[in-house]
């Protein structure tokens, strides 16, 4: 779409068609801890050891010998590769993944379980956990943008008195014993606003049963320990 802006708007003399290939890709997630054994086990040429391909790296090669591009990414906290292939590649390597996973009890796994994961490990969401007034700093990363020594577009923004209120919402885990709805209000004891935060997430944990969910409270890093209530009690970790 912005190549299709950009030519029509800004270039629009230059002699190009632009032809969106998405839909000739497929893309399958393996995540869990024996991700690794399991893209081993269906085959690939391309080195997965953990010093040849860290997080966040991309190769290029081949998977049941079809050309793929793989890259080790993680939304779910664990160990994770999403292997691209050709459209029509998809459901032959879907069902060689299955059955070469089959010992490691592979199974399917689809967005809820992937939003729940990474939940539970208190991964922001972009456009859950964030909207047009946080900063770095609201979600936990002040001091990796602090840290960042060059300039680069709002950094100096950082700096406005709004901006280091402690009393600004800030992102924080809740659990209860009772269920959270995402989007409830929170009210901490004793406050007069209207709204002291809202929860972004929420879910339940697998194991434990613990309802959990990820919230934007008022000075939120000073209230941990503290009870705040959406429509019950609810610990702020």
């Amino acid at each position: 779409a912005w190549l299709e802006e950009w030519h029509q708007c800004e270039w629009p003399e230059l002699q190009v068609a632009i032809v969106p290939v998405t839909d000739q890709w497929a893309t399958l997630s393996i995540s869990g801890g024996q991700a690794r054994e399991i893209l081993s086990a269906v085959g690939t040429d391309v080195d997965l050891a953990n010093t040849a391909f860290p997080h966040l790296g991309m190769r290029v090669g081949r998977v049941m010998d079809y050309p793929a591009r793989i890259y080790r990414v993680s939304f779910t906290g664990e160990l994770t590769y999403e292997v691209n292939v050709s459209a029509d590649a998809a459901q032959a390597l879907w069902s060689a993944l299955l059955e070469v996973g089959k010992p490691h009890r592979l199974q399917p796994f689809g967005i809820e379980a992937l939003l729940l994961l990474r939940l539970e490990k208190g991964f922001l969401h972009v456009g859950s956990e964030t909207d047009g007034a946080t900063i770095p700093d609201d979600l936990g990363w002040g001091k990796v943008a602090a840290g960042k020594s060059a300039d680069f577009i709002g950094k100096r923004a950082l700096q406005l008195p709004e901006h280091l209120r402690p009393d600004r919402r800030q992102l924080v885990g809740l659990v209860s014993d009772n269920p959270i709805i995402t989007g409830s209000h929170l009210r901490l004891p004793g406050s007069s606003e209207p709204s002291d935060g809202w929860v972004t997430s929420a879910g339940r944990t697998l194991l434990g049963g613990e309802h959990v969910a990820l919230a934007l409270l008022r000075g939120g890093r000073a209230k941990m320990g503290a009870a705040s209530s959406p429509a019950s009690q609810c610990s702020v970790l």
